[in-house]
């Protein structure tokens, strides 16, 4: 059994090609929540939804958010209306989101209606929230202190970013014993700050990875992430934006860490963290490149 951290661009990336050397009933995926938020009245949980949309194989992957192929009438509509979204909503997508709102409103848990909706969709794999309490997450900038939603979209990233705030939030039902019961965990190239962290943060997570055989893909390749903010991120909380600033994030409980041909000048550095360094290729254009980053995982 191997159980994923993710966040909701590279580890889906990443889970494309486990998923085709893996039986999909042997993988968990544990789904960072710190950016969930309400907009436009609905229940957003991006990083849940691209995970599950990724493995049922009708995920949007020009973009890594909504559904290939859905439309946007609503969209358009409202923004015709004079109520343009910030977030590009498609309408199976939105259904979707209206759903996860209702049943809220209903009483069940995050972790409940992810249930079903991995049941409605086909998902094999075992999708989890990392909590089912409300969090939150604020980007403090040399323009005040923004939504992560805002700094991303609205801001387009371009702010200088001072410090990075979550919430601390409890582990969901059978998060803990997932990772203890796994015979792998794979932390996923997915943002270090934003999407690991939080799911780092909760109670018990580190305890329980200090028991396990773990594996992490490095998110950045030379001086840098391969995509998104995670570089100003991790610059602004004291790491630097490299291979080497990641090890040692995650060097308490990490067992083998892949990083790329890029970086193999850092692999005797990195090693002083982590017992086993494994360079090769980590950028996923193609289904083969990314079954074949999963077999140097496994």
């Amino acid at each position: 059994m191997i159980t994923v951290l993710s966040g909701g661009t590279g580890t889906p990336k990443m889970l494309q090609g486990l998923k085709e050397i893996v039986d999909p009933e042997d993988i968990n995926v544990i789904v960072n929540t710190v950016e969930n938020n309400y907009f436009s009245g609905l229940y957003v949980a991006g990083d849940i939804d691209t995970v599950m949309y990724t493995l049922v194989d009708i995920i949007n992957d020009e973009f890594w958010h909504g559904i290939k192929g859905d439309t946007y009438i609503t969209n358009e509509r409202l923004r015709d209306m004079g109520m343009p979204e910030l977030l590009l909503i498609g309408d199976k997508d939105r259904a979707n989101k209206i759903q996860k709102t209702l049943l809220l409103r209903e009483g069940y848990s995050l972790s409940e209606i992810v249930k079903i909706q991995c049941e409605y969709l086909g998902v094999k794999s075992k999708v989890i929230p990392m909590s089912d309490e409300d969090s939150d997450i604020s980007i403090v900038t040399d323009k005040g202190e923004l939504s992560f939603h805002d700094f991303l979209i609205k801001e387009r990233m371009e702010p200088e970013v001072v410090d990075v705030v979550f919430s601390s939030v409890a582990p969901a039902p059978g998060v803990i014993d997932l990772i203890r019961e796994s015979d792998m965990v794979i932390i996923g190239p997915s943002n270090p700050i934003t999407s690991i962290s939080p799911i780092l943060n909760m109670d018990g997570v580190v305890d329980a990875l200090k028991d396990s055989y773990v594996v992490a893909v490095s998110p950045m390749i030379g001086d840098g992430a391969v995509s998104g903010p995670a570089s100003k991120f991790m610059n602004a909380l004291g790491y630097e934006s490299t291979a080497l600033g990641v090890s040692k994030m995650y060097e308490s409980f990490l067992d083998k860490f892949i990083i790329d041909n890029e970086d193999a000048g850092l692999k005797s550095e990195i090693e002083k963290y982590i017992d086993e360094v494994v360079v090769c290729n980590t950028i996923m254009k193609t289904l083969d490149d990314k079954k074949s980053l999963c077999e140097k995982i496994l």
